[in-house]
């Protein structure tokens, strides 16, 4: 995985293979106006700590400080996919409602698409309304590794 934090928090984790990290770290530092240097600090040795731990079966909430980068609505959606718990899924519709968006489903999988903190912003607890497993940037594969390591019978249709 890469990761990229700043004094304020954890701003991304992507899955490394593929083209989204590479575009994602470029749109940031592209946004800050400064680059990206290799190193680490308090906020990604946690996230180091905090991954290991979840990937062990150990962890069930993430308490690394986020900072990513969004719109308010995308805030709103990662906001609301954060408090769906551990080994527990919603739906885009539900999380529409949530927001007291009805009929916004299509903006909320877009918003979670967009998420750039995959895992610590659960963003695959998010299913369709069916139970099936929707689109997810790290592969559907991923997503349902995942749901799985949470206990989460994942439906593969």
């Amino acid at each position: 995985m890469v990761a990229a934090a700043d004094d304020r928090g954890l701003l991304v984790l992507e899955f490394a293979r593929g083209r989204r990290a590479a575009a994602r770290i470029a749109r940031l530092a592209g946004r800050r106006g400064r680059g990206v240097v290799r190193g680490t600090n308090a906020h990604l040795d946690r996230l180091a700590r905090e991954l290991r731990a979840y990937f062990a079966g150990r962890l069930k909430t993430f308490r690394v400080r986020l900072a990513p980068q969004g719109t308010p609505f995308q805030q709103a959606v990662w906001r609301r996919v954060r408090a769906v718990a551990y080994g527990r899924v919603s739906t885009y519709d539900r999380v529409a409602r949530d927001l007291r968006r009805p009929g916004a489903q299509r903006a909320v999988g877009r918003a979670n698409g967009d998420n750039p903190v995959a895992i610590v912003i659960p963003c695959h607890r998010l299913v369709g309304a069916d139970g099936a497993l929707r689109g997810y940037g790290g592969g559907l594969w991923r997503k349902r590794r995942l749901l799985e390591l949470e206990g989460v019978a994942a439906n593969g249709r």
